[in-house]
């Protein structure tokens, strides 16, 4: 399977290093009328149509009970996803902090506010959402982790590495990562 986007290119072809799927997250923490706007504004952004995830637990200090919608996702793969990182990156102007980066390779950032997405306008309707952005780094026989017959792991060896994906950021992305203290 050829994949689309950017790619790390090594000696090996199975060492090759790209972008697997693209998760974007708004939680907002109650159901009803605001949940409904952040889909809204997920799927203008996107382009895809977001699903709605429920509450793993009761907490009665925010008023939010066991399986109620609290927050909406989109998975992007592709070139979806390779156009909305691009749009995602320039709203945190292509900087993110090292520890945002995991072992395993895989890049988590926020973005603040909507509104700072390139070409996005306020509407008084939607208010404003901030939002997680989740990249999750692969290499070509990750399928082996999520295939239905003979699922099997993807030994330690084989996995995407931080420097691996800080490398994949700032030569192919063309992000800074900050080194440091936050």
């Amino acid at each position: 399977m050829a994949k689309v986007g950017p790619v790390l290119e090594t000696d090996h072809p199975m060492r090759r290093v790209f972008i697997g799927k693209v998760v974007v997250n708004i939680g907002v923490g109650e159901g009803g009328e605001r949940l409904m706007k952040a889909a809204k504004l997920l799927e203008e952004l996107t382009g895809q149509k977001p699903s709605l995830r429920p509450a793993k637990k009761t907490v009665r200090e925010f008023g939010v009970k066991k399986g109620e919608n609290i927050g909406v996702m989109v998975t992007l793969r592709g070139e979806k996803a390779i156009n909305f990182l691009k749009k995602a990156l320039a709203a945190v102007d292509y900087k993110i902090h090292e520890k945002s980066i995991d072992r395993h390779g895989n890049v988590a950032f926020g973005v603040k506010e909507h509104i700072l997405i390139p070409g996005v306008k306020y509407d008084p309707e939607v208010g404003i959402f901030g939002f997680d952005v989740i990249i999750a780094m692969e290499r070509p026989g990750y399928r082996v982790a999520r295939r239905r017959r003979k699922k099997s792991k993807v030994p330690a060896r084989h996995r995407v590495t931080k420097e691996e994906t800080i490398t994949f950021l700032e030569k192919i992305l063309g992000v800074q990562v900050i080194r440091g203290k936050r």
